[in-house]
């Protein structure tokens, strides 16, 4: 039977009871945080135990769509496909799950036999693979078939013995693990799960057995001028056999066509039944047909991601990579997109250089109207323009298109916050930070919000892991300012007062024309450890002198800037900048 974790919050722990006492007499194994025993480390019990079942039950009400812990539960189960959701009361899902179907159980926990128990013990074994005929009976349905395989597919190696080829290498893994997820008849592990295997040396059979999947795909990359080499190997995860493998050894412009006989040979080695609609989706995903416009984008989305956020260089060329891009694809929707996040934060910076990245945005959504990203990035124009329900409006858009969007929840992240709706931030800045092993930025933001609503025993771990990353990035490029002034703000929430300082100083030797490392170290200076108010006002004064409408929004909401609210000399600064905005607006 199933194993199952109960995801719920304090306020609904009777019927969370109920409904585990009802779980548990059909005969399946629950576990919620009352099996926490004294001693014990709780989070890694709750993360142990999450990782390991089969089925995650998670209880919507309206206490539980504010809980940081329910919503990153949740889409645990979501991105592994082991959610059942159920609502408790009139609730509305939260943003990023209101697409899935869920139970509705309020006012009906009476008995075992009431239909919506009947309705939840059919789900689950449903979900756990597990033969749900006797519940589908009394449904009078016809239980749905179990997924048969399963699958993850580890980043492939790049072997082009050149660190700088690493974006192609991880972008042919994450477009083959999107393809394959087109296939109905396949389970495939998330990408964000799939990279925390980057550059470690493992067992398959280990991974496939702590993934609880039964294949695994493996590979490597090497790109060199024109031409590509790719192997692949796709694994039986219990016994380490080789299923099938092959090496492509190809011009750079039959890249598309590698990867269609990949997906393709996985499903002519597992038996599987690709249909029609799944075969023209995985076609549609990529955006372009053309390989040199493939790769010019994939160049500019490493940038993104891993860059020295907040360095005006950085940001030129990812927006001249992307217009190189739609110059050589004019119909490339994804580099529109790009390009129009990257339009959007410099505007947010500062720059009166660029566009403000709307009209890019809906040449994409032109080109692609389901693309999610670009209704982010109107999104934040509207945050910064003070149109805030249309800012909304269009945020909600963008996580239903794509909850599993590393720009997506990001942004959503930023708008709330900027609106000071921290609460809800918080989990859309933990979801972006588990999407992509590399984002220091939302992790940072992660730890703010921890701040700003009291809650520091979750601050800690997640600096921590901030630590980790940074230290990680800082050993690829020592000059990455914006990560070294993050790190600073990691080991000042640590406690680590005079490593935090050596890490400040760093950071402003390599970048200090940065205005927004600036602004990170004054909120590292304000951390309980450090508690040097005088040395933040001195970092702040430059960055207030050029502030612009949209960053005095944040600064308005940001908690980490409490301790300085009723300095005088943050006051006249505010002043200063406000007064300059409005002149300037006239």
């Amino acid at each position: 039977m199933a194993r199952v974790f109960l995801s719920y919050a304090r306020e609904n722990a009777g019927e969370a009871q109920a409904l585990a006492e009802a779980i548990d007499a059909a005969g399946h194994t629950v576990w919620w945080d009352r099996h926490v025993h004294g001693g014990l480390r709780f989070a890694d019990e709750i993360d142990r135990e999450l990782k390991e079942a089969d089925v995650v039950v998670v209880l919507w009400s309206q206490d539980s769509i504010g809980s940081a812990w329910v919503q990153d539960e949740a889409a645990e189960g979501r991105d592994s496909g082991r959610l059942v959701p159920v609502k408790l009361d009139a609730c509305k899902p939260p943003l990023g799950f209101r697409q899935y179907q869920t139970l509705d159980l309020s006012g009906d926990l009476s008995g075992s036999e009431t239909p919506s128990l009947q309705e939840l013990l059919h789900a689950i074994a449903s979900t756990a693979g597990e033969d749900p005929s006797t519940a589908a009976a009394k449904k009078g349905k016809k239980a749905p078939p179990a997924r048969q395989y399963s699958i993850c597919v580890l980043p492939f190696a790049n072997m082009s013995g050149e660190f700088e080829q690493e974006y192609f290498s991880d972008g042919i893994s994450e477009d083959i693990i999107t393809d394959l997820t087109k296939i109905s008849a396949l389970s495939v592990v998330a990408r964000n799960t799939a990279f925390t295997f980057k550059d470690k040396p493992v067992r398959v059979t280990d991974v496939a057995r702590e993934l609880n999947v039964s294949h695994v795909l493996e590979g490597s990359v090497r790109k060199s001028g024109g031409r590509v080499r790719i192997t692949a190997q796709l694994i039986d995860g219990a016994a380490g056999d080789h299923i099938w493998a092959e090496r492509y050894d190809r011009e750079l412009t039959d890249i598309f066509a590698i990867q269609d006989e990949i997906s393709s040979a996985i499903v002519g080695a597992l038996k599987l039944k690709l249909l029609p609609q799944e075969k023209k989706a995985i076609e549609q995903q990529r955006g372009t047909n053309n390989s040199e416009a493939y790769d010019l984008y994939l160049m500019a989305r490493e940038y993104w991601i891993s860059g020295n956020y907040g360095d005006t260089r950085r940001d030129q060329i990812i927006l001249r990579l992307c217009k190189s891009a739609v110059e050589i694809d004019p119909d490339y929707a994804r580099a529109w997109a790009l390009m129009a996040l990257v339009q959007a934060d410099m505007r947010y910076q500062g720059s009166e250089l660029v566009e403000n990245g709307i009209a890019a945005a809906e040449k994409a959504l032109e080109l692609n109207p389901d693309l999610a990203e670009p209704h982010g990035v109107k999104a934040k124009i509207f945050t910064l323009q003070g149109r805030h329900d249309e800012a909304s409006a269009e945020i909600a858009i963008a996580v239903e298109l794509d909850p599993d969007s590393w720009d997506v929840n990001r942004e959503a992240a930023m708008v709330m916050f900027r609106q000071d709706r921290i609460a809800e931030a918080a989990p859309f800045f933990a979801r972006a930070a588990e999407l992509v092993e590399t984002d220091c930025r939302s992790l940072a933001m992660l730890i703010c919000c921890y701040r700003g609503l009291g809650d520091l025993s979750l601050a800690e771990p997640a600096a921590r892991l901030l630590l980790e990353r940074v230290e990680r990035a800082v050993a690829q490029d020592k000059s990455n300012g914006a990560a070294l002034a993050i790190g600073a703000n990691a080991l000042a929430e640590l406690g680590e007062s005079d490593r935090a300082r050596e890490w400040m100083r760093r950071a402003l030797l390599v970048d200090p024309d940065n205005r927004l490392l600036l602004y990170n170290l004054a909120c590292a200076c304000l951390a309980p450890a450090m508690n040097d108010n005088d040395t933040a006002i001195d970092l702040l004064r430059p960055y207030m002198t050029r502030a612009n409408a949209g960053q005095m929004l944040h600064l308005a909401a940001d908690p980490d800037l409490d301790p300085l609210r009723d300095d005088p000399r943050f006051k006249a600064m505010l002043a200063d900048a406000e007064a300059r905005i409005a002149a300037a607006e006239v």
